[in-house]
């Protein structure tokens, strides 16, 4: 079972959303488009570390921290508990960000696998969430377009097991008052421009480690 002790030491502050299937897309974007949505959704003068229109907790601003030395360059570990998304770096960083994760009971805790990365995407609500919530997601049933406002925003990075889509998915959300909460329907959310940052530093085929939320215990960074 993975557990948050499992994880991470370091030394300082930043990463999560709802489960989105693959839509069939009606029309891809141009790279001409997609540049000026990554403008629209990137503040002016944007630095990672410090830019925040958002109104984000400090804490959950992207930073470089010190991570434990036997985690694998390259891959992704989840702290369901703290809403932290570490990539780990060679020489024994990793960047952290902050996230959303999904709602009690839709968090799916496990091992997975970087299946697929996609700028823009498509979203389409899974039967699930229709079931639920159908007020919400039965109009969006036919699958909805790439832009700003789309729930997968940004950019997404699709989460397989055993060779297959699971439908979770770590992405970009129109909403970045939900950083640090648990507001998904399932996947971990992250402000656009965060995700368009880790996206650059992520590779298809790298392990993702979604952790179980284990209440109040030992933080797992210094700040």
């Amino acid at each position: 079972m993975l557990t948050r002790r499992h994880f991470i030491k370091t030394t300082a502050a930043v990463v999560a959303a709802p489960i989105a299937g693959p839509a069939l897309a009606n029309s891809w974007p141009t790279g001409a488009q997609k540049a000026v949505w990554d403008a629209q959704v990137t503040p002016p003068g944007f630095d990672l570390g410090t830019t925040n229109p958002w109104g984000l907790h400090p804490r959950l601003l992207p930073r470089r921290v010190t991570a434990r030395p036997d985690l694998v360059p390259g891959d992704i570990h989840v702290d369901a508990t703290a809403r932290y998304l570490y990539h780990i770096e060679d020489g024994g960083t990793a960047m952290r960000y902050g996230v959303a994760i999904g709602r009690d009971g839709l968090y799916e805790p496990g091992t997975y696998k970087i299946g697929r990365k996609v700028e823009w995407p498509h979203w389409t609500p899974t039967q699930d969430m229709i079931r639920r919530e159908p007020e919400a997601y039965e109009k969006y049933a036919d699958g909805m377009e790439p832009g700003p406002g789309n729930a997968l925003g940004s950019r997404a990075i699709y989460l397989f097991s055993g060779g297959r889509d699971t439908y979770l998915r770590i992405h970009g959300t129109p909403y970045p008052s939900s950083i640090g909460t648990r507001a998904s329907s399932g996947c971990v959310r992250m402000v656009m421009p965060h995700i368009n940052d880790l996206y650059e530093r992520v590779e298809t085929g790298v392990t993702a480690f979604l952790y179980k939320p284990q209440g109040d215990g030992p933080s797992l960074a210094h700040t």
